[in-house]
This record gives structure tokens, sequence and C-alpha cells, in this order.
């Protein structure tokens, strides 16, 4: 799952000529899509999404793990691995055996000629779906967080940030160049997509955990945040180098000035903007006069972190953060989790969905070598991660191992990883599918292992 937010981004910098803001598939569409067919077919995929949502969610609860792993696997079992219930379109290719699309078919009069487009429209509103999804997430997080706590281990996020960008990238490159004799620019590129984290995955497993505001929750988030920001950096460094042999210092310098300016810039205005925000709503006397200014100011944000080259999602974290310290932040985190309750399975089911367990398969001979790679970089992925808690020295008791775990969850951010590097003509085949099965392992394993290694916090 790409996240449009970033892709805005990437397209405008990399200048691939591949806009990765919207998939291919949504360019042109040959027959016009009929608007009420388009509106069934999105309410039975929300429908098989939510229902998936709950009963993953509670099957892991009752087995004791995150619910965010019982919402990954359902999507897989109703996606384009297992049962094909709901399927995305993906790249140029708008055909669909969508049992939905099927079902539409059957009952509503949908003809072959206006499927590809049909289909293109139903995966492009459940896409956006998915990326309000992960927004409201990370605004919600931001609002959970501590921020005094937060930048009190700010020194201590930065170096497990940097540590699990610098390690798995320097290991990953100079092991496929070694070990299987790779050039330097697609190990470059396989190098820097192990860098990434999914902050989305591991603060939600967080919050379910009652660790989001621990010692070692606050490193991992903050960790998170760091790294998302450094792996868009390397990411605009090893795409202009696949592009035309060189790096673009301008794009870098540009990508470290404004994440500097925006985060710092939005935590130092808050305490501006929270008086500001309590006048307002205590002027408001119609419904949602809490929730209402805190979602405008929310997803202006989102929109000022994607304008700035960086992510719509740091825009919603930074939100939260800035809100966390207003007196109203009680009943805002209670009005936001109805709406967090609608649009966040949406983003978790999405990516099990489209998640293609089909390159694991060895029986098929072109997996067989992407399979090699890939548990190099695999345990390369694991261990960079890892070792990132025990770089963190002091006396204070800290569960280390945990915050090595946290850090482990490539997600969303590993894709856009390979999706560049595809658009790029950087990796080959092999290379791409050693890339996906990483991504995949590392999302699914995250969970359960942190759930393992940081006990649950009873509530009070």
């Amino acid at each position: 799952m790409i996240r449009a937010n970033l892709g805005d981004s990437l397209a405008s910098i990399f200048n691939f000529g591949f806009d990765f803001s919207k998939p291919t598939f949504l360019l042109a569409t040959a027959v016009q899509a009929s608007s009420s067919i388009v509106l069934a077919g999105v309410l039975l995929s929300l429908v098989v999404i939510y229902f998936t949502s709950k009963l993953g969610g509670e099957i892991s609860h009752r087995f004791g793990f995150p619910t965010v792993l019982g919402e990954l696997v359902g999507g897989v079992l109703i996606g384009v691995s297992a049962f094909h219930i709901l399927i995305f379109a993906n790249g140029n290719d708008a055909r669909s055996n969508s049992m939905i699309v099927a079902f539409l078919q059957a009952t509503n009069g949908l003809s072959a000629e206006a499927t590809p487009a049909t289909f293109a429209s139903i995966s492009e509103i459940l896409y956006d779906f998915s990326e309000l999804g992960v927004i409201i997430l990370l605004f919600e997080i931001g609002l959970e967080s501590n921020l005094r706590e937060l930048l009190k281990v700010g020194a201590q996020a930065a170096i497990v940030a940097v540590v699990g960008v610098t390690v798995p990238f320097a290991l990953g490159t100079v092991g496929l160049m070694l070990l299987f004799h790779m050039s330097a620019i697609p190990a470059i590129f396989a190098g820097a997509a192990l860098t990434a984290t999914s902050i989305g995955i591991t603060s939600k497993v967080l919050s379910e955990l009652g660790q989001l505001n621990s010692k070692e929750g606050q490193i991992i988030l903050g960790a998170a945040v760091i790294d998302d920001v450094l792996g868009i950096m390397v990411l605009a460094v090893v795409a202009s180098l696949a592009k035309t042999g060189k790096v673009d210092v301008t794009n870098v310098v540009l990508l470290i000035v404004g994440a500097t300016v925006f985060l710092l810039g939005a935590i130092w205005l808050g305490r501006f903007f929270n008086r500001a925000f309590i006048r307002v709503i205590n002027r408001l006397k119609t419904r949602g006069g809490v929730i209402v200014p805190a979602m405008i100011f929310a997803l202006s944000m989102a929109y000022l972190g994607a304008a700035l080259h960086l992510e719509a999602i740091l825009g919603a974290f930074a939100a939260g953060l800035v809100l966390e310290e207003s007196d109203p932040r009680k009943e805002l985190e209670v009005l936001l989790k109805p709406i967090s309750d609608i649009f966040v399975p949406i983003f978790f089911v999405s990516v099990g969905a489209k998640t293609d367990l089909g390159v694991l398969n060895p029986l098929i001979p072109e997996n067989r070598e992407g399979l090699i790679i890939a548990t190099f970089l695999i345990v390369v992925a694991i261990l960079g991660k890892v070792v990132t808690g025990f770089t963190i020295r002091g006396k204070v008791p800290i569960n280390r191992l945990a915050i090595g775990v946290g850090m482990i969850p490539r997600g969303e951010v590993g894709l856009v990883f390979a999706g560049v590097g595809a658009a790029s003509g950087a990796l080959s085949p092999a290379l791409n599918a050693a890339i996906l099965v990483m991504v995949i392992v590392t999302t699914f394993i995250a969970p359960p292992l942190l759930g393992i290694v940081l006990p649950r916090k009873r509530a009070n």
C-alpha cells in the first residue's frame, strides 16, 4: 500500500514520469463507470472490511496477540493471496477476479465493458479511505503521546533512529554486493529499503498494549518519526543516483531543512495555537464544537506535511502532539475514537488484502532466486533494527530488546521503496520480489513479537 501523501512527494522530487499519487490504473478508463454501481461496490467492500477487521481482531485478542495482527491476517485471507473477495487494482491491470465485482455483475447489472472502470473507481475510493485511516491513526497517536516525555527521550530516539537507518543500509548494501555480486545501484536501493520503519503499525500495537507513554514506547515512537524523515532523505538520494548516476544535493538539503523546520516549528507554535484553539471552541455552540476544529487543524497539518515533500502522517502526528497539551484533550480523545474505529481498520485490512504471498511460493522457478536474496534481507532487516535498542546507554532500567523489536516492521513504507525502485528500473524481478518478501515478513512478525517482549499494561 503506497501512501498517497508520500507518493505525491516522491513523484515531484524524483520525477520518474510515474505518478505515485494514484496507481496508474486510475489515469485512464475506457468506459465511464456508473456512480450508483461504484457506490454499491464501495459499500459492499466496506461491509467485508469491517466484518473481517472485527472477526480477525477478536480472534487475535483471544489468543493474546494485538488486534492489528488479526486485521492484517484477515486482510490476507480476503485479498489477493487467498479468497479474492477484496482485490485492489494493481499497476496497469484494471481487470479483476474480485468476488465483489463478480457479485456486482450478477446483481447490479454491471457489464463486462464497464467492469474495468468500475473496478478502478472502487479501488480509488477504498485507497483514499485507507490513506485517511492512517492519517487519523497518527493524529490519535499524537494526542495519546506525552510531548514532554517525548522530548525527554529525544536524544535517545535520535540515536536509535540513526543506528536503525545506517546499520541495515550498510549491511544490506555491502552484503548484496559481496555475497550476490550485485552492481552498486540495485544493492544501494535494496539497502535503502531496509531502513524504513512503519510508524503506523508499531504505534497501533503500542497503544493496544498500553505502552505508548512508557519509556520504551516513547523512544520507539520518537525514533520511528525520525526514521521516517531519514528514510525519505535516503530514498531521495538513492532515487537520484538511480536516475542520473549522481546525487541531487539541492533536493536532499531541501528535505532536511523542511523536515527540521516543520517538526520543530509545529511543536514551538503549539503553545500559541492551543490558546487560540480553546478560544474558538468556547465560542462554538453547535454540535461538533471540539472535534470539527480539531480535524480541520489535523488535516491542514497533514496537507502541509505533504506540501513540504514530507509525509501527511507526520503532519497529522505533529497536530496531535500540539493538541495533546490543550485542556480539552481528554474530551477530544473520546470523540476521536469512534472516527478512528471507522477509518483505521480500512488501512490495516487493505494492507493485508494487497499482500501477495505468491512471491513466497518456491515451486515457481522465478521466485527461487528472490527467496534466497529475501532470506538474507530478512535477517539483516531484523538484526539491523533489534541492535538499535542496545545502543541506549544509562542506568535507568529499560527494555532494550522491545525497542529494537518495535522498529522492525517495514509495512507501507517499505512498499514505497519497492515502488520507486521498480519505477526507476533499478531492481531486477528477483530483487524486487525479495524486497516484497522482506516487507511482508517484517510487517507480520513484529506485532506478535512486540506483544511478547513488551508486556501489556493493565488499565487502572
